[in-house]
Order: C-alpha cells, then structure tokens, then sequence
C-alpha cells in the first residue's frame, strides 16, 4: 500500500510544467512532419534575425581644391528596415569663405520588401512553434479531428507561397540596396563633388554578407515548407479517401483475376 501512494504523490508534487514535459513524444520529431517542422522553426529564426539584425556602412572622401584643401571623410551608417531617405550625412561645401557643410540623405526607401521578410519569419516561427507543441503533446487529437490536418495544410500552402513573395521581393529589395548605398552612388549624390571645387573618391564598401544570407534562409524557408506541403496532406482526410479508392481498386482487379 505504501508504495502505489507514494507515487501518487510525486505525481501530485510534480508542477504543471513538468508534467507537460513529461506528456511530450519526442520520438514524433525522428518522424518527416516533426522533423521539418523543426527545421522550419529554426530557419524562420535564422531569416528574420539575419535581416533584422543587419547594418552596415558606406563612404567617401571629399578633398577641397580651395586652401586650406582639407580632406573631409564621409561615414554613412544604414541598416534594417532600409529607409534610407532618412539616413542623413555631411557633405563640405568647398568654399574659401565658408566651412558649413550642407547636410543630405541617401536615396530610396526599401522598408517594404525587407519589412514583410521580417514579419513572415516571426509569424513562421510562431506558428512552427505551436504546431510543434501541438504535434508533440497532442498528437492524438491531431489524428482524430480532421479539422487540425486540413488547417495546418491551408496555413503550410499559404506559408509557402508567402516565403516565396517574399525572399523574390527582397531579393530584389536588397540589390536595389547595394545599387542606391555603393561610394560611386554617394559620390553622385554630392553636388560637390560634380564640380572642379573637390576632388571625391570611393571610401568604405558597405558588407552586404549577412544581408545575402537572409535572402538564402528565404530560399530554405520556402523549399521547406514547400516540402512539408506532401507530409502535411497525407495527414488530411484527402489523402486517406483517394488511398481507399486506389485500394478497393487494386482489390476488385485482384478479386476479378
């Protein structure tokens, strides 16, 4: 008698969290469903953080013709979310009678395209999320009501064909990028510059790295679920009819011979 009541009570002492962990299947992540759906929580993670987190930095030199001919350099920083009409900097005026500097922003605003990549990753990673705890803890109501399957196979083609508007439109986004933030596109922007008062050369070269990356985990992103659209269907009620009407018809043909 002692011992059925002394489990009974570790199972009463245990805290809700831990009897939650303790009702997970692992095993189900070894299975294709489980196991891309991991995938996709991570590489929404690795998407929205790359774009997210990035920031870099162009430049140019200015060097005036009129005494003193002071060099001038000029540091641009710019990063996510890419509006960078906003982003001002310095540009020397080159007069002898005068050492103001005129101030100027770059040009374009991509906020658009790099916005919506950031947004979708977050909602991926969410939603992966859920589905996971949900596949793991649950996995027994995900089989009987047929209501869950056919969601998560809506949401999944939808999913995909966000991620592939999106890592498309910032793949675009992010070229536009590099065209409108490159020293010689600075340059051109400095009136200065267009005249015999300076002489302008290239300065730093902004890393595009991690930006490139991003666009790369967009491209993962969408052949994951893109992928996981097969898994997920043989999940619904779909999959189950058309496998019971090929099976009655592999059955009559044999029964005919």
């Amino acid at each position: 008698m002692s011992e059925p009541s002394a489990q009974t009570a570790d199972k009463e002492s245990r805290s809700p969290a831990a009897q939650l962990l303790l009702g997970l299947r692992w095993g189900r992540l070894e299975e294709p469903l489980g196991f891309i759906k991991v995938l996709q929580w991570l590489f929404a993670i690795f998407a929205f953080g790359a774009c997210g987190s990035f920031s870099a930095e162009t430049g140019a030199t200015v060097k005036c013709n009129a005494e003193p001919k002071e060099m001038t350099a000029i540091t641009v920083q710019f990063g996510y979310p890419f509006r960078l009409y906003k982003v001002p900097f310095d540009m020397p005026v080159c007069d002898k009678d005068s050492t103001d500097k005129r101030i100027l922003h770059l040009m374009g605003d991509f906020s658009a395209p790099a916005e919506f990549f950031v947004t979708l990753g977050v909602f991926s990673f969410l939603y992966t999320m859920a589905a996971i705890a949900v596949y793991l803890r649950f996995h027994s109501l995900y089989k009987e009501n047929k209501r869950l399957p056919f969601a998560d196979f809506c949401v999944t083609i939808s999913f995909t064909f966000f991620w592939l508007v999106a890592f498309s439109a910032w793949g675009k986004g992010l070229s536009d990028v590099k065209g409108a933030t490159r020293p010689s596109s600075l340059i051109a922007a400095m009136s200065v510059c267009q005249l015999k008062n300076a002489v302008c050369n290239a300065g730093a070269t902004p890393s595009m790295g991690l930006a490139n990356i991003s666009v790369l985990f967009g491209f993962v992103n969408f052949i994951l679920w893109a992928g996981n659209c097969w898994f997920v269907f043989k999940e619904t009620p779909w999959h189950a009819q058309a496998t019971n009407k090929e099976s009655s018809a592999e059955q009559g043909a044999v029964d005919k011979q």
